[in-house]
């Protein structure tokens, strides 16, 4: 007993002090996590999911009467995402500090866009920011299930053809070889089709890690090339051109243009800074050659729809809509009605995708893969034929 009564108040000491040291640990490590966490904060980019969620949710706190500084704190408790909370606690101190909502954001060009950005200033100038905030959110909602659509339209193709390309490699590298040593033993000439297929087999097995490295450098070059101005053009061009899928992808960037330049008018944006933000969200190098040449007109005196009339990568019905809405003095809604159509026909052509791409790509790897198989068989099928030469 009297040793443990001894040994008591060490122990207790040597606990006391590990305690202090996982304490002390933890605490330096946690003040690193947060300077890290502040650190990304200045360059993080917010998904524009994220961003509509966020957008719907300030809206409906302004329109309940919230005060700016208690919605962006109580949207700051429940946000999961560790930077974008930060982002927010950002905001949210220099607005309370006196500078404005727009000043504020502008802080953060990669989490609030170009269009978010220029809707607070409309919102705040027009003393409707709840109303605009709301009008802003519904256009991301509708830009992001678009691109639900087509993501969810596109995946299942994806996932296939990337389950052949990797089907072929294994018969390519590992299968065919097994094949080509057997026929050896024939001591005859191959069929064309199989003997083809072994020699593109013998020059995988001999030169893959060549193959792999000169594919990854493309890819690479590919996407640096993408990022010069002469390679975004040749980008859209094909994007443009590729059948089936190049129609699509005009019809979701005519709507995009169509929705961003109606909510843009509606909110009170001026025109000129309204066409710079729809060059800048369109991502594409035709729509932002359009706005330069409309900025440029309007600013001479003319109008949009002649413009829109002249550039081929707008339809005549665009050219119509507009012409209609500027004789009418509603060209915002005119607008708007064509994204709705454009919308409607991009939802027709993926949902006929989504019916025609799998009996497709059923054909596409039964004349693929069964080539193969088919040349890898036919000696056997010829065998009495090749074995008696």
């Amino acid at each position: 007993m009297a040793f443990l009564s001894t040994a008591s108040p060490a122990s207790g000491t040597a606990l006391k002090a590990g305690a202090k040291g996982r304490t002390g640990r933890d605490a330096v490590q946690a003040l690193a996590r947060q300077k890290s966490l502040e650190k990304k904060s200045k360059t993080y980019k917010l998904k524009l999911a994220h961003l509509a969620v966020f957008t719907q949710q300030l809206a409906s706190m302004l329109e309940a009467g919230l005060p700016l500084v208690s919605a962006l704190e109580a949207l700051q408790e429940q946000t999961e995402d560790q930077v974008f909370r930060i982002i927010i606690r950002d905001v949210r101190i220099d607005i309370a500090a006196g500078n404005s909502f727009s000043t504020a954001v502008k802080k953060f060009p990669n989490a609030f866009n170009s269009l978010f950005i220029s809707m607070v200033e409309a919102g705040e100038a027009s003393g409707g920011l709840a109303e605009i905030l709301g009008k802003v959110a519904a256009y991301f909602e509708s830009t992001v299930k678009l691109t639900k659509k087509v993501k969810s339209a596109m995946t299942y193709p994806i996932a296939v053809i990337a389950l052949a390309v990797i089907l072929v490699q294994v018969l390519l590298i590992f299968v065919i070889p097994v094949f080509a040593e057997m026929f050896q033993d024939f001591g005859a000439k191959l069929p064309k089709p199989t003997q083809a297929l072994i020699d593109v087999s013998g020059f995988m097995r001999s030169n893959i890690l060549y193959i792999i490295v000169a594919s990854f450098l493309a890819f690479r070059g590919w996407m640096k090339f993408i990022k010069t101005p002469k390679g975004r053009r040749i980008k859209d061009e094909l994007l443009m051109k590729l059948p089936i899928f190049g129609n699509l992808i005009r019809k979701i960037t005519l709507s995009r243009f169509c929705r961003t330049y109606a909510t843009l008018l509606r909110s009170g944006v001026p025109i000129l800074r309204t066409l710079e933000i729809v060059a800048a969200s369109s991502n594409k190098v035709q729509v932002e050659e359009a706005c330069v040449d409309i900025s440029r007109h309007i600013s001479a005196g003319g109008q949009v729809s002649d413009i829109i009339g002249q550039n081929a990568f707008f339809p005549p019905m665009m050219r119509h809509m507009a012409k209609a809405g500027e004789s009418t003095g509603n060209v915002d809604g005119m607008m708007q009605k064509t994204a709705d159509f454009y919308d409607t026909e991009c939802d027709s052509i993926i949902a006929a995708l989504t019916s025609l791409i799998e009996p497709m790509l059923i054909v596409f790897l039964g004349v693929f893969v069964g080539g193969i198989v088919m040349a890898m068989f036919l000696p056997i099928f010829e065998l009495s034929s090749v074995v008696g030469k």
